[in-house]
């Protein structure tokens, strides 16, 4: 009452009109600040949720200090609306919405904007919502606001673009025919429920989505859409440095112009599997030389649950990988070599709980024992897991990840928002992921009353399986068969001896107890501490995200690695192990906060601790004593050994385009090997050889450690005297130089690869003169500006396939462009011919360039180039790279960014001439043509010297 009358006190000296909107604004005020989500204290962005008129909602987001902005736009609208006459409709109209509204009728007008403002867009078709996104530079924000909600408010659906734009997504389903993710998907859609919409085919090809006198499609995507889009199933997200109000102003203005049709979400009613037709066993065929074993649980939806998270409890059990673990008596037993659990799908109405176990050869063998033993482990959850103090520990890391978050990309926040405003409350969107209200013993028991032999589908995904008389998915030709699971073995027959050694994970020692700040500034740049016994030490404190968070990385370069295609498959072999080993003891520090990784690379191995700095230490000395003495089983050897050759034997059976540009890296980088090389070493190399190899291969080392986040200098000494003690108290030392890229001759060279796929790959690599950041920043900026109008005349006008990018293709700072298509229809020629036309008529587009349009794409690229820095890791990664590269001053970014500015038009034009027109120093890579064979291109190009700087 008291608001009232203070308004009634300013009427005489307001105007009628005036009073309206001050007391508009003030109730929107008020109902703002009432549905305010609750942030991460960490968190300095502010946020603003609203309504429009139309009942579309959204989230605003002001980052004043971001430099660049995003949107995000989630439909609840996906495959699972498809009319079952029209398979695939709903991607389509994702496709068509890019393609030309009135306000803008040019089919690629929208992508250039983006693109020339130095940003990204794209989207996708889930099966309950379609989600549309773009990024860009923050000062165009509000007109690529103004291109985007045109989007959603006045599609033109022009009748031509509806004919070509279906072959484009029957390019898009035949690239992906030979994928085994994507057969599987056809089978357990094949394998559900007949009558839910999850039964149905989701992606479209030319058949489902005929265009045809008698079949148009376009009135079918009209009335589609007119059915189905409405302002009220909408969400928006929307991030960018503009203060609340003005993003408001920019939401209202444009996307309040969008129809509200008053419709409803989609209620998926039907169940996902058939209870008539559990338990079963999905047996399916597999291209590649891959084994897994996957379980679906039906279980009610769990989107009211998100509070309590009953599901995220029990997974976190099934899925623990520490000591008595499920996955680490598997492991110790060579059965298995991963482990997931969590919810699979869930339409709103159902779900799925699923565990996913990656097999080996012997864990294929003995299924039936695996899945005994499931179920025995989920026996010992059901009577001794159920616990509070457990609860709690889950409570308390959840709680800390979200009291620390650290931001991520814009448009990733973006993303996330939009969809979680379709599931939570706008007050709750910012922290429901990590919400965990309540001890909720009841709801824990419900999940796992149905997590039983007689309530589940099980999905084996092996090749070369003896099938009886199998089915055939209908798009995919997968074969399949479903057979009955006998459940009264399923109870009975687990092994003794690994049921016995089944247990629950013991209260987690890594939960961080120590969350200050070390005291000082943070510094600008890592500061080189000197050599210690010959380890380059570099340091930087680093506090500026507020998050009690470290990073560190220890390179142990040696020569033993790159000796030969042996070495190369020894040192992996090495490093399985030593991972391995680790995984069951230290999967609790990767709950808490703390991750880490060991990988190989082209000097040696690298080792990463990062996380909560508080227990950093104890995991660090812990991999610092496996890597100098790592226990090396026959058990492991043969799994790992067995698991690269697969991995090796199954980049033939890669997607043609991925298979032309491993070729070029293979080929071009020093220090490298090729499959054939590899796959030849994987299959001789011995037990005794590896335990050799480990003994001798940091006899020779070229160590580096950066200490980067909170911590001190201090830490980093002693870390390094911790280093020396314990891995490199009997290293020489010896310098490792940096590998390099070879240079191309002057002339083309054309490759062609026997791939078993339809579809033909192509990959056009044309390479720069030198490394300098000149040409560096020539090869960035020709990339930037050729992107757009090669994507829209190859992609969406010659229409030669959905696998259509003009990139940067810079491997260790020698610049080059990539041209990459993958078609169903063009031969390696033609497409070949679609290119070189395409240079010829670009070439008169970029003698046009004006100076405003080249300034404009210099922006773009020195944008992408200076990106901020949002989380800790980012920085320590760049510093990293900067460390391995020798740039000292850790100023790379800016000197290209330098570079870029100081490109000119005609320095463009000549680039563009020689490395497009031209062709000098390129190599054309693809499948099914005419040219050399890989191996006597490779025997060619191994004889050319590096890529030098001038």
């Amino acid at each position: 009452m008291r608001i009232g009358t203070q308004l009634n006190a300013r009427i005489p000296v307001l105007t009628a009109n005036a009073f309206a909107l001050l007391l508009l604004l003030f109730v929107s005020s008020f109902a703002t600040a009432a549905q305010t989500p609750q942030k991460s204290p960490n968190d300095n962005n502010e946020y603003r949720f609203i309504e429009l008129d139309n009942g579309l909602r959204a989230i605003l987001i002001s980052d004043k200090n971001a430099d660049k902005a995003a949107a995000s736009m989630n439909v609840a609208v996906g495959s699972g609306d498809d009319p079952k006459e029209r398979e695939g409709i709903a991607h389509f109209l994702e496709h068509m919405l890019f393609l030309g509204t009135e306000k803008y009728p040019e089919p690629g007008e929208y992508q250039q904007f983006i693109k020339s403002h130095g940003g990204s867009h794209n989207a996708f078709t889930a099966f309950r919502n379609t989600n549309y996104f773009f990024d860009i530079q923050a000062n165009y924000l509000e007109s690529a606001l103004d291109r985007f909600s045109q989007q959603f408010a006045a599609p033109l659906f022009t009748a031509e673009l509806v004919d070509r734009e279906r072959n484009a997504v029957n390019s898009e389903f035949s690239s992906k025919q030979k994928e085994d993710g994507r057969r599987l998907y056809s089978v357990k859609k094949a394998a559900s429920n007949p009558q839910g919409a999850f039964h149905q085919f989701a992606v479209g090809n030319l058949t489902t989505l005929e265009n045809t006198d008698t079949h148009p499609l376009r009135p079918d995507l009209i009335e589609f859409w007119k059915a189905r889009y409405s302002a009220n199933l909408m969400t928006l997200a929307v991030y960018g440095p503009q203060p609340l109000d003005q993003l408001e102003a920019m939401v209202r203005a444009r996307f309040g112009a969008i129809e509200n049709r008053n419709l409803k979400s989609r209620v998926h009613s039907a169940k996902l599997l058939e209870a008539d037709a559990l338990p079963a066993e999905v047996t399916v065929q597999a291209i590649k030389d891959v084994r897994s074993l996957s379980l679906s649980f039906p279980i009610p939806s769990q989107q009211e649950n998100y509070r309590t998270k009953p599901v995220s409890y029990i997974a976190n059990l099934l899925g623990h990988e520490g000591p008595g673990s499920l996955l680490e008596v598997l492991k110790k037993n060579g059965l298995a070599d991963n482990l997931s659990a969590g919810i699979g799908m869930d339409t709103g109405e159902a779900a799925t709980l699923d565990i996913s176990i990656a097999l080996t050869p012997e864990g294929l063998n003995r299924q039936e024992d695996i899945l005994s033993l499931v179920f025995r482990y989920i026996d010992i959850i059901r009577e001794q897991g159920i616990s509070e103090q457990r609860f709690e520990e889950m409570q308390r890391l959840a709680r800390i990840d979200f009291r620390f978050r650290e931001q991520g990309e814009p448009l990733q926040e973006a993303m996330r928002l939009s969809s979680q405003l379709q599931d939570y409350p706008a007050e709750d969107i910012l922290s429901a992921p990590w919400l965990m209200e309540r001890y909720a013993p009841d709801q824990y028991r419900d999940i796992l009353s149905m997590l039983t032999p007689d309530n589940v589908m099980a999905y084996l995904l092996a090749p070369q399986l003896e099938l009886k008389n199998p089915n055939f998915t209908k798009w995919y030709e997968t074969p399949w068969q479903i057979e009955p699971l006998d459940t009264e073995a399923l109870k009975t027959k687990a092994p003794i001896a690994l049921a016995e050694a089944l247990h629950l994970p013991a209260p987690n020692p890594f939960v961080p107890e120590n969350l200050t700040m070390v005291p000082g500034k943070t510094m600008d740049k890592p500061e080189w501490l000197g050599n210690n016994d010959g380890m380059a030490i570099w340091f930087a404190r680093d506090t500026r995200f507020d998050t009690p968070k470290a990073n560190v990385f220890l390179s142990l370069r040696t020569p033993a690695v790159r000796a030969s295609a042996r070495s190369h498959v020894l040192t992996g072999l090495l490093v399985d192990s030593i991972n391995n080993n680790l995984n069951a003891w230290a999967y609790s520090a990767r709950l808490a906060g703390l991750d880490y990784s060991i990988y190989p690379h082209l000097r040696g191995i690298t080792v990463r601790v990062g996380g909560y700095s508080d227990k950093l230490n104890t995991l660090m000395n812990r991999i610092l004593m496996q890597v100098a003495a790592p226990q090396i089983t026959r058990q492991r050897f043969d799994i790992a050994r067995q698991n690269l050759m697969d991995s090796l034997q199954n980049k033939a059976k890669d997607r043609p385009v991925a298979q032309t540009s491993e070729f070029i890296q293979s080929t071009l980088l020093e220090d490298t090997w090729s499959t054939d090389e590899q796959l030849q070493a994987a299959k001789t190399v011995t037990l005794e050889e590896l335990r050799s190899f480990a003994g001798t291969l940091l006899s020779k080392i070229d160590p580096v450690l950066l200490v980067h986040g909170n911590l001190t200098e201090a830490y980093a000494l002693n870390l390094a005297q911790q280093i020396d003690a314990i891995v490199l108290n009997k290293s020489d030392f010896a310098t490792v130089a940096r590998s390099q890229v070879r240079k191309l001759p002057p002339e083309e060279i054309v490759v062609s690869l026997n791939v078993e796929h339809p579809d033909t790959g192509y990959t056009l690599y044309t390479q720069g003169k030198n490394t300098s950041f000149e040409e560096r920043a020539r090869f960035r900026l020709l990339a930037q500006i050729i992107s757009s109008p090669f994507y829209e005349d190859i992609r969406t006008t010659r229409q030669l396939g959905y696998i259509v990018y003009a990139t940067p293709f810079e491997m260790l700072e020698t610049p080059a462009l990539g041209f990459v298509v993958q078609s169903p229809t063009a031969s390696p020629n033609a497409i070949d011919q679609a290119i070189r036309e395409f240079a010829k008529g670009y070439n008169e587009t970029l003698a046009n360039l004006d100076d405003e349009r080249l300034a404009q794409e210099k922006r773009a690229v020195i944008s992408s180039i200076m990106e901020q820095d949002r989380q800790l890791g980012e920085i320590s990664g760049r510093y990293w790279r900067e460390i391995d590269r020798g740039e000292e001053g850790f100023d790379s970014r800016e000197r290209l960014a330098k570079a870029v500015k100081a490109v000119s038009l005609d320095e463009l034009k000549t680039t563009f001439r020689d490395s497009v027109l031209n062709r000098d120093r390129a190599l054309l890579v693809n499948t099914g043509g005419e040219g050399l064979s890989a191996k006597d291109a490779r025997d060619l190009i191994l004889q050319q010297p590096p890529v030098t700087d001038k």
